[in-house]
């Protein structure tokens, strides 16, 4: 069995960054020689512009992975029949202007009131956990066992001989039916 501390965690990217980032390895598997500490990358020198940033990634978990919804998914032409040139275009531009502006502003509207919610929501319940229910479950452990006992006595004192005596009173009851009641119950019903 393989210790955690032996164990190091790497991020898997799929993006195409050339910079590759690598935590330590633990100390029991690094080489006793001192490595070189890595050199910061220098920038080009004769570069006329500085390098544009990529955007920040706010959904690192991808947990909207589904909503990543393109021109092409919602609207499409078939081979044959084209409308002008123009107008594709347009109602190209158009459907990403909409979205994106319809949601830039549904976003100012109730983002910052849903987070209040959602942060609110979230410290009520840890809240109940730290400081009810955790300790409820801990006082019933603590507890239950004695309570079990008493229960298990008050069951096999009280309720067992009840349902004994009712199971055998049951026993002796017997039903039996035979064609001669079937037919009769079927002259009643068709007269």
């Amino acid at each position: 069995m393989v210790s955690d501390d032996c164990l190091v965690e790497c991020k898997i990217d799929d993006s195409d960054e050339e910079e590759v980032n690598t935590p330590p390895p633990p100390p029991e598997f690094a080489s006793k020689a001192s490595t070189p500490a890595p050199k910061d990358p220098t920038p080009p020198a004769n570069s006329p512009s500085p390098a544009p940033t990529r955007p920040v990634n706010r959904d690192p978990h991808g947990i909207n992975q589904h909503l990543k919804v393109e021109v092409s998914d919602v609207l499409a032409e078939p081979a044959t029949p084209h409308s002008i040139g123009g107008v594709w275009t347009y109602s190209l531009v158009g459907f990403e202007r909409t979205r994106i502006w319809t949601y830039r502003c549904l976003s100012l509207l109730f983002a910052v009131p849903l987070a209040f919610l959602c942060g609110l929501f979230l410290a009520i319940l840890a809240c109940l956990r730290v400081w009810f229910l955790v300790p409820c479950i801990q006082l019933s452990n603590t507890f239950l066992p004695c309570l079990r006992s008493l229960f298990i006595c008050a069951v096999n004192v009280f309720i067992s001989p009840f349902c004994m005596s009712l199971a055998l009173c049951c026993t002796q009851i017997s039903i039996s039916l035979s064609n001669k009641d079937l037919d009769r119950k079927r002259d009643k019903d068709t007269v």
